[in-house]
């Protein structure tokens, strides 16, 4: 009798590399997924219902109140309940997306890295042929298309929305081209901040390795670097001046600086003299200035913030896989 023997084929089963690693990311963090996916719904719905039937009820009513006569009337000096309304709804669609570099940089400072590397299960993926640098790149890479896929929607829809209004924006005296919401929501920087914060909360969950104390500290560290970028905004491009004899210029855009302007032509502080000659004379005020950015400056520094923003991104990013590396040695 002869016997025969079966070899099993001990050959492993290929890795999926990556694709495994975003299938794990997603099923792990799918409340987030979805929860991302719900901030998104509910802002366009925001956006669009200001694009459609909340423009036409503040039109609507704007003509109702007899706005729009060559005579206005007392009434017009004020807003009425669907503008108001459009206002608040453009508020909450803008403001939600202004909102979002925070709660990414909470989410990554707690349960994408801080979470994993407080209770160990980074530790265990490091040990299933998926080595820390690959494993950090797939925390990265894939929140990373989502904020910029999610962002620049909400973005393309804001800017089709504030086209639109334009005209009832002008004549409402609402919303200025400057204002920070707005600001954000009308270009890239919308976008480089949300990949900012996912930079800082991952760079705060490496740092830290605790759920709570990285969350804390992206928050912080995010809300530093934002009112730092807003404080540098007006000086990120050369400014325009406009220069007035008997009072200030008109405010036609961001205004960066302004005061008086003695007869040798230096800019001295406001001496407050309103119409007072005496006063004026006495101080040697001939004119006063005013330095500001015009609406055709909002390119020019929305890229340049925008590129700043990234910068500090990346920087973020390479901290955080050198400190990755310094603390698992070989392994990645």
């Amino acid at each position: 009798m002869t016997t025969v023997t079966l070899e099993t084929s001990t050959t492993a089963t290929p890795s999926r590399g990556p694709r495994g690693l975003v299938w794990t990311m997603l099923r792990l963090h799918r409340s987030a997924l979805w929860f991302w996916v719900m901030l998104v719904a509910v802002a366009a719905g925001a956006l669009l219902w200001a694009y459609g039937p909340g423009a036409d009820a503040a039109w609507a009513e704007f003509r109702k109140m007899g706005c729009d006569l060559a005579q206005p009337g007392p009434g017009c000096d004020f807003t009425g309940p669907a503008a108001m309304r459009l206002d608040t709804v453009v508020a909450v669609g803008a403001g939600l997306l202004t909102l979002t570099p925070f709660l990414t940089a909470a989410w990554a400072g707690a349960a994408l890295i801080g979470r994993e590397l407080e209770s160990g299960t980074a530790q265990l993926a490091w040990t299933q042929s998926v080595s820390p640098a690959r494993w950090l790149a797939a925390k990265l890479a894939v929140p990373a298309a989502l904020l910029v896929s999610g962002t620049l929607l909400l973005t393309l829809l804001h800017r089709m929305l504030w086209s639109a209004e334009g005209p009832l924006r002008s004549v409402l005296s609402s919303r200025e081209w400057h204002d920070s919401i707005s600001f954000v929501a009308n270009g890239t920087l919308a976008t480089a901040y949300a990949l900012l914060g996912l930079a800082v909360g991952v760079l705060a969950g490496v740092l830290q390795r605790r759920a709570l104390p990285a969350l804390g500290t992206a928050v912080v560290g995010l809300a530093v670097l934002l009112q730092a970028l807003a404080d540098l905004r007006p000086h990120l491009w050369p400014v325009e001046t406009l220069v007035n004899k008997d009072e200030y210029p008109p405010y036609i855009g961001m205004v960066v600086g302004e005061g008086g302007l003695t007869s040798a032509g230096a800019r001295v502080s406001d001496p407050i003299c309103v119409d007072d000659a005496k006063c004026l004379a006495d101080h040697d005020i001939v004119g006063f200035y005013r330095d500001f950015h015009p609406s055709s400056h909002f390119w020019p520094l929305q890229l340049m913030e925008t590129g700043i923003a990234l910068a500090v991104a990346a920087l973020a990013v390479l901290i955080a896989f050198r400190l990755l590396k310094r603390r698992t040695g070989a392994a990645v």
